[in-house]
């Protein structure tokens, strides 16, 4: 079956074919119904007696609160920080949502802290919804691009933990569709990337690797920068509690599982699931780690086609990780938008289409599936790239 066709009218794009976006229609539908009825039953941003509603973007806001008090080191202080989250909510609530992220995020935490907690809710993840969008649309080169974008099951994951997916791919995703034409800009958006530096691991390999020297050192200026600011404005100590925090965050969430290792979407995480010890999840991590920076290094040095190394560092960046849950895998939505746009200049490799629509069903069932399918689906767009890399030999440019 024919993914999309391209339409005989001048400048109309390309058409999906019937099925593929019935498809994304309902799934889009799906997750507005669903967000809908989540917020009218009160399981969802708000509770049934109009309370608001714990969820992950607490933390962020408890955070931006003691950084706008001049208390910004305290938010890396997990009693604290769990106070001004029951504060948040007006209640006390079981569990706590860790602040994990190094200061610069706090600039976007204290400016959201200033509304409500349910309003700066809503404006986080409804607000920086559309640069997710306009990253996957630049990415395919079509508006059809917006429907892919919104129809990748991953979206409803973030917009329910009002977490930062949209951010993160609208970084990965914007500074790859622009690293060949416009490496400067490229370089801000991959240094900005470093408010969440697991994610990152990869990119200074690949641009190293690839000779792009000038989004390399703007990247790195840009990071730098964006450390100076924090550092002047919250003060020094807020760093030092930042890296002493990190031993602690990873002695509870990947040597403790406070957080449930099904739910780690990672090779650390299948294998503490399974039972391994965490020596074991870390030598499995490892290998996968370095299995995928060796592949993107090998890749950016050689002569493939741009989209197929874009591709595979995005799902590099995901592999190389072992901190990386449901909501982080909007991020998966570039390297297959890639993809498509591969085979919509080249064509679809055999059962290419079926291996992108298995990633996304693995994706999509995870509520249903108490284990890391989407871990399985980084893997499932890991073999595809593969597949792409190895049977297109020749170079070429990525198409305008």
């Amino acid at each position: 079956m024919a993914v999309y066709e391209m339409s005989p009218a001048p400048g109309a794009g390309v058409k999906l074919a019937r099925p593929v976006e019935l498809i994304c229609f309902a799934l889009v539908v799906a997750h507005a119904v669903y967000l809908a009825t989540s917020y009218r039953t009160g399981i969802w941003l708000l509770a049934s007696d109009g309370s608001d509603m714990p969820s992950d973007f607490v933390n962020v806001w408890a955070a931006g609160r003691l950084a706008f008090s001049g208390h910004a080191a305290t938010a890396y202080d997990w009693t604290i920080h769990k106070h001004i989250e029951e504060h948040a909510l007006g209640r006390p609530f079981p569990g706590y949502f860790g602040w994990h992220y190094p200061p610069p995020f706090l600039f976007a935490a204290a400016a959201l802290s200033v509304l409500p907690y349910a309003q700066a809710f809503a404006l986080w993840v409804f607000g920086t919804f559309p640069a997710y969008l306009v990253a996957i649309r630049a990415i395919v080169g079509d508006r059809i691009g917006y429907l892919l974008a919104a129809a990748f099951p991953a979206v409803l994951a973030n917009f329910l933990a009002g977490q930062n997916g949209f951010v993160t791919a609208g970084l990965i995703g914007g500074g790859l569709v622009l690293l060949e034409e416009q490496p400067v800009l490229a370089g801000v958006l991959i240094g900005l990337l470093s408010y969440k530096p697991h994610l990152g691991l990869l990119f200074p390999l690949a641009l190293i690797a690839g000779g792009y020297w000038r989004a390399f050192f703007t990247a790195a200026i840009t990071a730098a920068l964006m450390a100076l600011a924090s550092w002047a404005a919250f003060g020094s100590d807020t760093w030092h509690a930042f890296f002493a925090s990190i031993g602690h965050t990873s002695q509870a969430f990947l040597s403790q599982g406070w957080a449930d290792f099904s739910k780690l979407q990672t090779a650390f995480g299948l294998t503490r699931m399974l039972g391994g010890s965490e020596p074991l999840a870390w030598t499995s991590q490892i290998v996968v780690a370095l299995a995928a920076a060796g592949a993107n290094v090998v890749l950016w040095r050689s002569r493939a086609d741009y989209a197929i190394k874009a591709a595979a560092l995005a799902t590099g960046a995901m592999l190389a990780t072992p901190y990386l849950y449901m909501y982080d895998l909007v991020v998966l939505a570039v390297p297959l938008a890639f993809l498509f746009r591969l085979g919509r200049v080249r064509g679809f490799l055999p059962h290419e289409p079926a291996g992108v629509g298995l990633a996304c069903l693995l994706v999509l069932i995870f509520p249903c599936v108490k284990a890391p399918v989407g871990f399985a689906a980084v893997l499932v767009t890991a073999a595809l790239i593969a597949r792409r890399a190895v049977a297109v030999r020749t170079p070429h440019s990525m198409p305008a």
